[in-house]
C-alpha cells in the first residue's frame, strides 16, 4: 500500500524543516518519493534528497494545485508505475490551495493507495497578519487540514501563540494542533499526530469508555443512580408475587414517572445522559504545583462531580502529566508533547468554574 502525506504552508512557513525531520526520523527504512512544487520559492536541496535515497520530481511549470491538476494526475500515476513507493510526499506551492491539491490526489486513489496526512504549517508570528491579508488562500489551507503544524513558537510570546491558536480553531475544529516546537519533538510523535492518533476528542472516548465500564462493574442490582439499564424479568416478578390485573397494570404505568423506582418496568439510561466531558488544548505554561493545587480542588464538588481527568500541559523546562481520579492524583515530568490538552470526565460539570480553575479564561 502507498500512503500519500500531503504538506501546505504558506511561503516560508517550515514545510521543508518539517520534512527533513520526517525523513530523518519518522520514514526510516520506507521507499519514499518527494512530488516538489517550486513556485517563487526555494525548495528542498536535492542533494540532501539523494543521499537519502529520495526520487525527486520537480514540477516547475505551475502550481500543481490550480493549473497542474490534469499533468499531476497523470505524474502521480507514473510515480506509482515506476517506483511503487511506500509513500508519496507531495509539498505543493504555499500560494495554492489545500483543497485543489487533496481534490488533484483523489483520482489516483484506490484500495492500494491512501490519503494519509493533510498537514498545514502555518507560521505562528504571521498567522493573523497573513489571515487578513491573503484571506481565502490562506484560511483553505487551514480548513482542509487534518493536521495543523504552528511552526516559530519558540519565537512568538503567549499571546502571539494564543491569537493564532484561536483564529485556527475558528477555522478548523477537528485537526490536530501540535504548538510545541518541532525540534523539540521525535518525528515519529509528529507522524503520530499528523494521522491523528490522540486529539481532545479521542482522550474523551477513552475516558467516558473507562468511567462507564467501570460504573457497570462497580454498582449492583440495587443501584438507584440511573445511569445504567434496570432489567426485570417476569421470573423475579413471579418470585417476589409482583402481580396485576391488566387494567390495574396499565393505570400503575400511567402513574408513575421517569423517577419511578418501583423495579416494576425497564429504565434504559445512556451514559452520555449523566456523564459529560471538558476538554481544552492549551498553550499555557503551568508549574507543578499549580497543578497539584488544581486536581485538590477537584475535590470539593465545586466544580461538578468529577470522575476523572487527565492531561498533559507545558512546564518551564519539562511537560506535566497528570491523571486524576477523587481523592487521588498522579503528576510526573515527561517528554513534550505535540500541544497541550485538558480532558475532564464527571456529572454536572461546571464548564466556566473548570475553565478559570486552569486559568483559561477567555
Amino acid at each position: 500500500m502507498t500512503k500519500i502525506d500531503v504538506f501546505s504552508g504558506f511561503l516560508g512557513a517550515g514545510k521543508t524543516t518539517l520534512i527533513k525531520k520526517l525523513i530523518k526520523e519518522a520514514y526510516k527504512g520506507e521507499n519514499l518519493v518527494l512530488i516538489e512544487n517550486e513556485f517563487g520559492e526555494i525548495g528542498i536541496d536535492g542533494g540532501f534528497l539523494k543521499e537519502a535515497g529520495i526520487e525527486i520530481r520537480e514540477m516547475n511549470s505551475g502550481c500543481i494545485c490550480c493549473s497542474l491538476v490534469g499533468d499531476f494526475d497523470a505524474s502521480l500515476k507514473e510515480v506509482l508505475k515506476r517506483f511503487n513507493p511506500d509513500r508519496i510526499l507531495i509539498e505543493p506551492s504555499g500560494v495554492g490551495k489545500l483543497s485543489d491539491v487533496i481534490k488533484a490526489v483523489s483520482g489516483v486513489l484506490s484500495e492500494d493507495v491512501v490519503l494519509n496526512s493533510a498537514t498545514a504549517v502555518v507560521d505562528a508570528v504571521k498567522c493573523k497578519m497573513y489571515m487578513k491579508n491573503f484571506g481565502e488562500f490562506f484560511i483553505n489551507q487551514i480548513e482542509n487540514a487534518d493536521c495543523i503544524v504552528l511552526s516559530r513558537t519558540d519565537l512568538a510570546d503567549a499571546e502571539k501563540i494564543k491569537t493564532a491558536t484561536d483564529l485556527i480553531r475558528e477555522k478548523n475544529t477537528k485537526a490536530t494542533l501540535i504548538t510545541t516546537p518541532i525540534e523539540k519533538l521525535d518525528g515519529a510523535d509528529i507522524l503520530n499526530a499528523m494521522e491523528q492518533s490522540e486529539t481532545i476528542e479521542s482522550i474523551k472516548d477513552e475516558l467516558e469508555h473507562h468511567h462507564h465500564h467501570k460504573h457497570h462493574d462497580e454498582h449492583d442490582e440495587n443501584c438507584t443512580c440511573g445511569c445504567h439499564d434496570h432489567h426485570h424479568h417476569h421470573e423475579e416478578e413471579d418470585e417476589h408475587d409482583h402481580h396485576h390485573h391488566h387494567h390495574e397494570e396499565h393505570e400503575h404505568h400511567h402513574e408513575h414517572d421517569e423517577n419511578c423506582t418501583c423495579g416494576c418496568h425497564d429504565h434504559h439510561h445512556h451514559a452520555d445522559e449523566v456523564f459529560s466531558s471538558w476538554g481544552r488544548e492549551t498553550t499555557r505554561q503551568y508549574t507543578k504545583d499549580e497543578i497539584e493545587a488544581i486536581l485538590n480542588a477537584m475535590d470539593d464538588g465545586e466544580y461538578g462531580s468529577i470522575l476523572r481527568a487527565k492531561g498533559y500541559v507545558q512546564a518551564e523546562e519539562e511537560w506535566i502529566y497528570f491523571d486524576y481520579v477523587p481523592e487521588q492524583a498522579d503528576i510526573r515530568l515527561g517528554s513534550p508533547a505535540v500541544t497541550g490538552r485538558i480532558c475532564v470526565i464527571g456529572a454536572d460539570l461546571d464548564e466556566n468554574s473548570l475553565q478559570s480553575l486552569f486559568g483559561l479564561e477567555e
